[in-house]
């Protein structure tokens, strides 16, 4: 069995990917226009802007409960593009303050959580790095996947703001 990621290491899996990954949510979203916030993928399949506000939310749920602590409450909930950004600005000052010897014990620490309809206790190395990171990154793919499919100039350095193409390439 491996040993779970604590501490300084739990910190460094989370706080600075999330970081990242918010950058890039905030850097699509200024691609786009408005109205392709309300662009599905599919009828059953939620709009590009509530697939961001998921990822947004996912990024306070990888870390928080980790720490023992409440999910904090997000209070912008808005439809705009600039609602999506004043929202990435309230993520990031709840997340700023944190370091790493707030993570102390963060990695063994059991949390019980809503996964769809199933309710699942993980330690908190395995609900951040095995759930709620991957559910971040999955909203932010399926909100650029939406973007993308309605016509919005996106590409994968997009995504993860290191790949790099020039102008005009395709695959």
């Amino acid at each position: 069995m491996e040993a779970p990621l604590d501490g300084a290491a739990l910190f460094a899996a989370t706080v600075p990917v999330v970081r990242h990954y918010l950058g890039r949510l905030d850097a699509i979203v200024a691609k786009a226009a408005d109205a392709d916030l309300g662009r599905r993928l599919a009828a059953d399949v939620l709009p590009a802007g509530a697939q961001f506000r998921t990822a947004q939310a996912f990024a306070l749920r990888a870390v928080f409960p980790t720490l023992g602590r409440a999910v904090p409450e997000l209070a912008r909930a808005g439809q705009t593009k600039a609602d999506l950004a004043a929202r990435s600005g309230e993520v990031r000052a709840l997340l700023d303050p944190l370091t790493p010897a707030d993570f102390r014990g963060a990695g063994a620490r059991p949390v019980t959580h809503r996964a769809g309809q199933a309710t699942l206790t993980q330690p908190g190395a395995d609900y951040a790095t095995r759930f709620a990171l991957p559910n971040l990154l999955f909203h932010l793919a399926m909100g650029y996947a939406t973007l993308r499919a309605a016509g919005v100039a996106l590409g994968k350095a997009d995504f993860d703001g290191l790949h790099h193409y020039e102008p005009g390439f395709r695959f």
